[in-house]
């Protein structure tokens, strides 16, 4: 089970990181236009469009991401202080009366969404002559899928929790090294650092 969970980050993970790659898109396309604009004094009437697909499309997409690697912004403080159980029964919950219904429901919308604009091909009404919205329209029905995928695992690691009493471990990032926690795995304490320290120094000085 928990390889199939592990897998199921991963593959959030990939989703997750590949999109992400529409910030550099979306920042060359701004430049470009901002550049075009004013120096050039030749907007092009589709830019905007397409920056609000690129902006949509990575904010949607990242969000099965986030949900795997517990990113999500809780709004209790005392979450915190609970027990691993207890945790679990809170987010189990909220998963089962908000999350399940609200996303299955996005999924739905969003493929019928999808649908009637494709049956149309429908284009963007913003500006004059907009770009084809269709293929962004089906990234909402697809983003809900990876999200519902995402959520049931998370449900899964709320009941394996309830039963053992801790959480299963999950996918992580590279994350920013705490030093003192990398003293205390490798036995290094203060004192044998100063004194590293000074018999490098003493090298150094005998060296020059």
């Amino acid at each position: 089970m928990q390889k199939i969970l592990l897998f199921i980050d991963r593959i959030s993970a990939f989703v997750g990181k590949t999109v992400s790659w529409l910030i550099v898109s979306l920042t060359l396309l701004i430049t470009y236009e901002v550049f075009s604009r004013y120096a050039l004094d030749a907007p092009h009437p589709w830019a905007f469009d397409a920056m609000i697909m690129m902006y949509g499309a990575l904010f949607m997409m990242a969000g099965a991401y986030t949900l795997s690697r517990n990113g999500h912004v809780r709004g209790d403080v005392l979450y915190g202080f609970f027990p691993p159980r207890a945790q679990a029964a809170l987010d189990l919950t909220l998963y089962l009366v908000f999350f399940l219904p609200g996303v299955v429901g996005l999924c739905w919308a969003g493929y019928t969404y999808a649908a009637d604009s494709w049956r149309i091909l429908e284009r963007s009404n913003i500006t004059a002559e907009g770009p084809p919205i269709y293929p962004f329209k089906t990234v909402i029905p697809v983003a809900g899928a990876f999200l519902l995928a995402q959520g049931i695992v998370e449900m899964i690691r709320c009941v394996i929790c309830l039963k053992e009493g801790k959480w299963p471990s999950r996918q992580k990032d590279v994350e920013e090294v705490d030093v003192e926690e990398l003293k205390e795995k490798l036995q290094v304490k203060d004192e044998d650092i100063e004194k590293l320290d000074a018999i490098i120094t003493a090298r150094e000085k005998d060296r020059k």
